[in-house]
This record gives C-alpha cells, sequence and structure tokens, in this order.
C-alpha cells in the first residue's frame, strides 16, 4: 500500500519511524532531542525545530501518510489569529495544583467531575491549566479564543495551518472538557475554566483523516502518546500495561467509560474506537532506586540481591509510598517497612522487599481495573525496569497472569505510524471494512475498517505457573500490613 511515518514528539525529544504501510516494517528512523528548555513551559516553536531536525537527510522520501503522537496533557493557548498568546503549558505543571480543587469545588465536587467527563481534575489536566491561567494571567486569558494539545498544533502546522483544526477522541478525553461517555465536548466546562468559550479541534474517527500538507502527504488524525503506545503495542481487550516509570501507570482496554467519582481511573478514549481507563501510582521505579542507594549499589545490583533472597522476603514487607500515594489516595503519608526481625535484616531481604513492594502496589492498581469489571488476562510490562531478573521473577505470581515484557522500541511512534496505515487505507479503499459493513452503509451509517494487522510487538513472556500460589500468599502479606496501617484506604470516597 505504501510508506508511512510514525511522529512521537515527547516530552525530551522528537523520535520518527518510517514503516511499510502493510506489514509495519520499520524502514528507517530519525530522532533529535528537543532545544533544553527547563521548567513547566515551552515555546512550540521548539517541536518544530525538533522534528525538522529529525526528518532531516531525506527521512520521509517516498512517505505518503503522517501519524503524529505527542505529549498528553500540554495546552497550546492561541488568539484569534492562530498566533500563541503565551509559552504552551506542559503536562507535568505542577502549579495548577489549586486551580484543580478549585474547579472540583465549582461544579460541585468530585461526583460531579465523574459523571461530566470520567475524571477528576488534576494539575495536568488542560482545564486546570485554563482555570489557573484565568486566575493567575487574567490579561493572557482574555486573549484565548482557541486551544490545542501539542499533537494537535503539530498537526494543524504540518498541513499549513489551515481553516479546520481537528483532534482524536483519545486525546480529547485527556483535556477535561470532552466526555468520553458521550464523545462529545463539555463547552460549558470550559467556560466555568477561563471565564468565556473558545473554539475546539474538531474530534475525529480513529480512521479519520485531518487533510492533506502542501505537498500531498495524508495526516492523520493524531493523538496522544499512552493511546498511541497502546496502538503500537497492538494491546487488546484482556491486556493491561503497566508502565515502571519513576511513578507508575496501569491501564487497560475497556469496552465502555467508567466514571469513578474517587478519582483514581481516569477514563480515557484510546485510538481505535474503544475506552482506556488509566490508574496513576506516584511510585514505582524510584522505590528501588531508593533502596539500591541505600544498598549501595544499581538497579542491576538490587535485582541480583533481590533475587539471592525468597518470595515474601523473610517477611520483610514495604510499603512503597516515598511520595505520598494515588492508589490508594494518601497524598501525605509516607513508605514504612514491616517485619523487621534479626534474622531478615540483610541486603537481599531489603532488595526483595523493595521489587515486592513496588510491584504489589502497581498490583492494587490493577485490582482497580479488575473491580470495576475491566478484563486482565495478561499483562504488558514496560519500562527499562521490566528488564530486571527480579522484577520479571516476582511480577506473574504477584498479578496473577501471564506478564509480557517487550522488546524496546518506539511504540508510540509506532502507534502513530499504524494511524497513519489505517487513514492512508481508508482514504484509498485498500482496506477491506468489516463483517457488516455494507448493512451499516444502507441503513445510513459509516461502516467500520479494521486497522492495518501489524505483527505483535517482539516479547518475552513470563507465566506465574507454580508460583501462583506463593504470589498470592505476598500479595495477601503485603494487603494486611497495608490494610493495619492505612485502615479504610482502599474504601470508595464518598461525599
Amino acid at each position: 500500500m505504501g510508506i508511512v511515518a510514525g511522529l512521537d514528539s515527547s516530552s525530551e525529544s522528537t523520535q520518527i519511524v518510517v514503516c511499510d504501510a502493510d506489514t509495519g516494517a520499520v524502514i528507517r528512523q530519525g530522532y533529535a532531542p528537543h532545544p533544553v528548555e527547563k521548567g513547566p513551559e515551552v515555546d512550540p516553536q521548539a517541536w518544530l525545530m525538533s522534528l525538522g531536525e529529525a526528518a532531516g537527510n531525506g527521512l520521509l522520501e517516498g512517505v505518503q501518510a503522517i501519524g503524529v503522537a505527542a505529549q498528553q496533557h500540554g495546552v497550546v493557548p492561541l488568539d484569534a489569529e492562530g498566533n500563541l498568546v503565551r509559552p504552551a503549558l506542559l503536562g507535568n505543571d505542577k502549579r495548577a495544583q489549586g486551580a484543580a480543587a478549585d474547579l472540583i469545588g465549582s461544579l460541585g465536587g468530585r461526583t460531579a467531575w465523574a459523571q461530566a467527563i470520567g475524571a477528576v481534575p488534576q494539575a495536568a489536566h488542560p482545564v486546570t491549566k485554563l482555570r489557573w491561567l484565568a486566575r493567575t494571567e487574567p490579561a493572557n486569558a482574555v486573549r484565548i479564543t482557541e486551544v490545542m494539545q501539542p499533537q494537535d498544533w503539530l498537526a494543524w502546522q504540518l498541513l499549513g495551518r489551515p481553516a479546520r483544526r481537528t483532534t482524536d477522541r483519545g486525546g480529547a478525553s485527556a483535556t477535561g472538557f470532552w466526555s468520553a461517555a458521550t464523545e462529545s465536548y463539555r463547552p460549558d466546562l470550559v467556560e466555568l475554566a477561563l471565564g468565556h468559550q473558545v473554539r475546539l479541534p474538531e474530534v475525529l474517527g480513529p480512521a479519520g483523516t485531518a487533510g492533506f500538507t502542501p505537498e500531498g502527504l495524508l495526516i492523520s488524525a493524531g493523538t496522544g502518546d499512552t493511546m498511541a503506545a497502546a496502538f503500537g503495542l497492538g494491546v487488546g481487550v484482556g491486556d493491561a500495561v503497566v508502565s515502571l516509570g519513576a511513578s507508575g501507570s496501569v491501564f487497560g482496554i475497556h469496552h465502555e467509560a467508567l466514571a469513578d467519582p474517587s478519582g483514581t481511573i481516569t477514563s480515557f478514549a484510546d485510538a481505535t474506537g474503544r475506552h482506556l481507563p488509566v490508574v496513576h501510582t506516584s511510585n514505582a521505579v524510584r522505590v528501588l532506586r531508593g533502596t539500591a542507594e541505600l544498598l549501595g549499589t544499581d538497579l542491576a545490583g538490587l535485582s541480583e540481591l533481590a533475587l539471592a533472597s525468597s518470595p515474601g522476603a523473610y517477611g520483610m514487607v514495604m510499603l512503597p509510598y516515598l511520595e505520598g500515594e494515588r492508589t490508594p489516595h494518601l497524598p501525605h503519608t509516607a513508605g514504612s517497612l514491616h517485619g523487621m526481625r534479626r534474622e531478615s535484616m540483610k541486603p537481599e531481604h531489603l532488595a526483595r522487599a523493595a521489587v515486592e513492594g513496588m510491584l504489589c502496589g502497581l498490583a492494587d492498581a490493577l485490582d482497580v481495573l479488575r473491580g470495576r469489571g475491566v478484563a486482565v488476562r495478561r499483562v504488558f510490562l514496560l519500562g527499562a525496569a521490566a528488564e530486571l531478573g527480579a522484577v520479571q521473577a516476582a511480577a506473574p505470581g504477584l498479578f496473577g497472569v501471564p506478564v509480557v515484557v517487550p522488546q524496546p522500541a518506539e511504540y508510540t511512534a509506532l502507534g502513530a505510524a499504524r494511524q497513519a496505515a489505517w487513514a492512508l487505507g481508508v482514504a484509498h479503499g485498500t482496506l477491506a471494512p468489516a463483517p457488516g459493513a455494507e448493512a451499516v452503509r444502507q441503513a445510513g451509517g459509516t461502516p467500520w475498517v479494521d486497522p492495518p494487522q501489524w505483527p505483535a510487538a517482539a516479547s518475552q513472556v513470563f507465566e506465574p505457573g507454580d508460583e501462583l500460589p506463593v504470589g498470592l500468599a505476598v500479595r495477601q502479606q503485603f494487603t494486611a500490613v497495608r490494610d493495619e496501617s492505612h485502615p479504610g484506604a482502599f474504601q470508595q470516597w464518598e461525599e
């Protein structure tokens, strides 16, 4: 069918993969760092400069379509002429924490927000950033007539800044003013936050086309980085993804949007027409790094020590809440170590307790999704720490399902490229409509076309096997200590 490209504009760099549209095979790749800018704001022109550098030396030669993915929760505020009002606000901007609390109260509480958009505002949400701007920069706020996210702005620039502005349902669901349940904007929430209405991008379907560049390249709908990574991995219903960064995130694929008044679940839409409920933890690999530093080693050394211990860490349990915790909601607590006895106070047992504590915290997040009906039949484990032997040994028993560790790859960029191939196939009629499409067409609907079937990510699979009862016992030990130390922490918060 041709050649497509996927672009991932992260907080630090631009990655581009050029792929065969039919097979997904990577033909060539490009990379460029973003200009160094510290803080929660950036001039979006830096993203364009990085994109241009990454695409240099003829990288995009022969490409017919491009998909754009980018860091979520950014706000690009524009005036009536489409020019920047001020630098873009990034997803890691924590200055809006007070504005989040303000917004929650303004609508009538957490339950009202969960029912409205499937999420309770956090500092990261664009809707919260708009409230922050209205409160702290009123002169700038009043000039804002249009709001985009990073992937939308980049696609618009590639298209030559046309009159039409677009996004996708995955990106829209991260704003705080689009409902994944009703698949529609809530302009009243924009006005609640900013004080006036703004222009919002048109929300395209998963295989939609945003437009064509002056050179004739198709630009697909684009999406946020989480949604693109899920699409690049090829996850589906029954799969959960556990991402091991300094903090952690767990998401699954679900058939409907979830409303969670506690705010523990954020109900995103995915890039394929389904839903992507996410649960975050404040602590993941920072638990391992902190313990490794305490023991005078690195992550690899910590893993070796942990493997020299045994499941249950000789009775020691680490509650891994070093930075407070989001799941369970314990923002002001600290981590703690329990069950210390003279015979257990050895480096290998402390290392094992750290690995098990981190994974049990993430298993708690998985259980939040399971408790709302999200199927979890296998877990994809992402991040550098997923390569550690101790993590791979303990995770299947603690999660209770097979654990898949994909080989390192640019999955966000691959997801964007797969979306581009999907849009290109629909536009050219080279992808076959799904079964029943003709009946849908005759009824006046838009027939569904399945995305191109690219191969699943190359990976290792670790089965729970005989370790499942052992893992269950370790989880029970962890849960007992957690509930004794923080009684009621996992009860649904009621207003």
